[in-house]
């Protein structure tokens, strides 16, 4: 008997020992799961360091309001792009929904209309209707695939605005409009309050409403959403419709920055957007991904255009800089997904 009890012994101390070390890899991965999950705000502060010591202009304030005023638009097109992304789609026409609006807005000033409120309304008004019409072919269209229809709708929007202009450039908005592109604040660009002040409600909708959770919930799962009850089609088609509404809000910075309506005005911008909602960690799987790291994200496209600028490099430079962030990003969101599981694998072997 004494004997057994003394072999027991050893076994507990094995037994003891392996769960310590099995809590201590559990500790070790959501320390690595944590640092991950902040790897936009690590790769913007690592960026913004290395910039500072290759130009000594990076960091200074007006420089800094520069970057902020230069951002804002992209950041704007991101936070739609957010919403429609989480969703498992995407939106590739909101570059030309700028165009459009700004266009309309130049025309309401050609034709007398200069009532600064009017032309707010117009920029969000129209672009909400841009993104309802994408979100109507996609949900009650039949057409599954979300690029495909808003590729098309950024060539109708397109050479809407081209047809409307009739090719011209019209130079000069009213002064609210100028103001909410231009203007800076007690040292801080107007645009870059503008869209922090979108930011906050988009967290708050996204965080603290029942809509912006089934957004996520859409988006994790469409089927289960839907066997839950979620309205899955309305869901999806107001995610298109807040995207197209931020769009015609960039359109109003955009406007607002260059003082002029041109038919050409936001083309690529719809890659920034998107590219900004990739490094700042949102799954193009859906269901995940949060405003404060896609603010992160176009802030890290702009540090890199901004910082080559002021360094002196070829703007061939700034694809393949950009390019690379976009792959980091993914490398990122691979590994985040590596630690996830094993996490989840490690919490059930130590609850059995």
């Amino acid at each position: 008997m004494s004997t057994g009890g003394q072999g027991s012994v050893p076994g507990s101390e094995r037994n003891s020992a392996a769960a310590d070390d099995g809590a201590g890899q559990h500790w070790g991965m959501t320390v690595a799961l944590g640092l991950v999950q902040l790897g936009p705000a690590f790769i913007l502060v690592v960026l913004m360091v290395v910039l500072s010591l290759l130009s000594p202009y990076f960091l200074t304030i007006r420089n800094m309001q520069n970057l902020g005023a230069q951002t804002a638009i992209v950041c704007a097109l991101a936070l739609g792009q957010l919403l429609v992304i989480v969703v498992r789609g995407v939106d590739v026409s909101v570059g030309s929904v700028i165009a459009l609006t700004v266009v309309i807005v130049g025309r309401l000033m050609e034709a007398g209309y200069e009532n600064g409120l009017l032309h707010i309304a117009t920029f969000l008004l129209v672009g909400a209707c841009v993104g309802a019409v994408n979100g109507f072919l996609i949900v009650k269209g039949g057409i599954p695939q979300p690029l495909i229809v808003t590729v098309a709708t950024l060539g109708v929007v397109r050479g809407m605005a081209l047809l409307i202009s009739g090719g011209q450039e019209h130079i000069g908005m009213s002064p609210i409009v100028e103001t909410a592109g231009n203007a800076v604040f007690d040292g801080i660009p107007v645009p870059a309050i503008l869209v922090l002040a979108v930011t906050l409600l988009l967290g708050l909708f996204t965080l603290r409403t029942q809509w912006g959770r089934w957004i996520y919930a859409v988006g994790g799962n469409p089927d289960a959403a839907a066997w839950l009850g979620v309205p899955r089609d309305r869901v999806v088609m107001s995610a298109y419709i807040i995207c197209g509404t931020t769009a015609g809000f960039a359109g109003l910075i955009y406007a607002g920055r260059t003082d002029a309506a041109s038919p050409l005005a936001g083309a690529g911008m719809e890659l920034d957007a998107i590219t900004a909602v990739i490094i700042g960690g949102a799954s193009l799987f859906g269901g995940r991904g949060h405003v404060v790291n896609v603010i992160l994200g176009a802030l890290i496209i702009g540090a890199i255009r901004n910082g080559l600028n002021l360094m002196n490099v070829s703007p061939f430079w700034e694809a393949i800089a950009i390019g690379v962030s976009i792959l980091a990003a993914l490398e990122l969101d691979v590994l985040r997904r590596f630690v996830e599981t094993r996490l989840r694998a490690r919490a059930a072997r130590l609850l059995q």
